[in-house]
């Protein structure tokens, strides 16, 4: 079993001339995939399935590629973002693989968080944790979350995080995410590649954002503009920061670390994501030495032996600290005494020069619906 979810995971990415029959057969199931989309899309454009629409402005976060192009962070930024023109907001998640996911709930309130990760799901509980003062629910059924929303906080804007493919909700702004490196995976769509969706479901975008975009100018968004049907493309990036205070059992846990913390330090490091090797360039890039890393699946749930192999790798690499992310330290909290420092690190997303240019345009939207 495990050599064959290898197999798949392996064409899922694999470049479009590779065919063998593993490749043969995932390609006709994409073909089955992509019908049963074509399907869907035209019983929603002749009514036959309905919409519905919430009272209230909604902005949703999303993209067309499976896992990695920075939903949750992004979902973040735009809650601040809206907070700051002087909207009550609330952020909207499914919770996927969280106990709350099927009957929906409130993960927070903006004061207190009442939902452990086990319950919420991975993103909407590190949604919680990043925003304070904004609500967070989830639910498989946006809509309901939604007037849930509305009624028990009063808010005029809600943003859903990933909900691009949730067209049964209408919303004012929709803003699809694209990874600059590989706006399009291998181009096929699941199972054969990565994509949710055809790249020709951009038309129904309001806005494109390329995210871990490098900071010279490339010819992507005038790539993606085009095909976007001159559609507003942003550029944007992931910042790497140490998120929290440091955990461990030395004099320095519970302080926090400067933004050099972890600058040649011999570090191990864990993840669980979509994308693990994004994680690892990351701390390359704050600086230090990687004597080891240990990546899980996206979404993974740690198991004490996982823990313990950790440590234990971690020892024979002569590691002097550990690193994880935000959103797997939120599955281990509290969970073992660190005999090493564990530094959390976090993502920020930046417009840089394109900020501005950004924030008018949300502006406008928001103003216009």
């Amino acid at each position: 079993m495990n050599y064959l979810k290898t197999k798949v995971q392996t064409a899922m990415t694999a470049d479009s001339s590779r065919c063998d029959l593993i490749h043969s057969l995932l390609y006709l199931f994409s073909c089955l995939y992509a019908a049963a989309l074509r399907s869907r899309q035209v019983l929603y454009s002749r009514r036959v399935l309905k919409t519905q629409k919430l009272p209230c402005r909604v902005v949703s976060v999303g993209n067309i590629t499976v896992g990695g192009t920075g939903k949750t962070p992004m979902s973040i930024y735009m809650a601040r973002l809206i907070e700051q023109l002087g909207y009550k907001v609330a952020v909207i998640s499914r919770g996927y693989k969280g106990g709350a996911e099927k009957k929906g709930g409130i993960v927070s309130d903006g004061q207190r968080i009442r939902m452990t990760p086990e319950m919420a799901g991975d993103e909407p509980y590190l949604l919680a944790k990043n925003l304070e003062g904004i609500p967070v629910l989830v639910g498989r059924d946006r809509f309901r979350s939604g007037m849930a929303a509305i009624g028990a906080f009063g808010v005029d804007v809600v943003v859903l995080d990933d909900a691009f493919q949730h067209i049964g909700l209408e919303r004012d702004i929709d803003l699809v995410l694209l990874d600059d490196r590989r706006p399009f995976g291998n181009t096929y769509l699941l199972p054969r590649g990565t994509l949710r969706e055809p790249a020709d479901a951009l038309l129904r975008s309001d806005a494109v954002i390329l995210t871990r975009s490098p900071n010279e100018n490339t010819a992507t968004p005038e790539k993606i503009r085009k095909m976007a049907h001159r559609r507003p493309v942003f550029r944007s990036r992931h910042l790497p920061v140490i998120a929290g205070g440091v955990v461990g059992s030395d004099e320095t846990a519970g302080q926090k670390a400067g933004p050099d913390g972890l600058k040649q330090a011999r570090v191990f490091a864990f993840s669980g994501l979509a994308d693990n090797l994004n994680f690892r360039d990351s701390l390359t890039a704050m600086g230090c030495l990687l004597v080891g890393f240990s990546d899980f699946p996206d979404h993974h749930p740690y198991t004490d032996e996982d823990l313990a192999d950790i440590l234990e790798s971690a020892r024979e690499a002569g590691s002097e600290v550990l690193a994880t992310t935000e959103k797997d330290f939120c599955k281990i909290e509290g969970r073992i005494h660190w005999p090493l420092n564990l530094v959390i690190i976090g993502v920020q997303t930046t417009f840089g020069e394109e900020e501005t240019a950004f924030r008018d345009f949300i502006q406008n939207r928001l103003y216009a619906s």
